[in-house]
């Protein structure tokens, strides 16, 4: 198992939040992350429009996780229409 950060870019309006905080909660889950904290970043200002959207909710999910697992987890987010934008990245100790 390997530490990894994930930066999640959600919409901010309120019940797409919530859909997009509960997608990754079940896809770290599907993919057996385990040790996830979560911290509630806010909600912020884009630097740039992103899917027509001026304001988004950010999440940084700290974890522990399989290196084969990451490709799946990464895919399965791109897909995840309540999800505007993402970052893994892994933790050097």
């Amino acid at each position: 198992m390997r530490q990894y950060e994930l930066v999640a870019v959600l919409n901010s309006e309120e019940d797409q939040f919530k859909a997009g905080k509960q997608a990754i909660a079940d896809l770290l889950a599907q993919y057996k992350a385990i040790d996830v904290k979560e911290e509630d970043m806010g909600d912020k200002p884009l630097a740039y429009p992103i899917k027509k959207k001026t304001r988004a909710h950010y999440m940084l999910y700290r974890m522990s996780l399989e290196p084969a697992s990451i490709v799946g987890l990464e895919r399965a987010i791109k897909l995840s229409p309540s999800i505007l934008q993402h970052l893994v990245v892994k933790i050097e100790k």
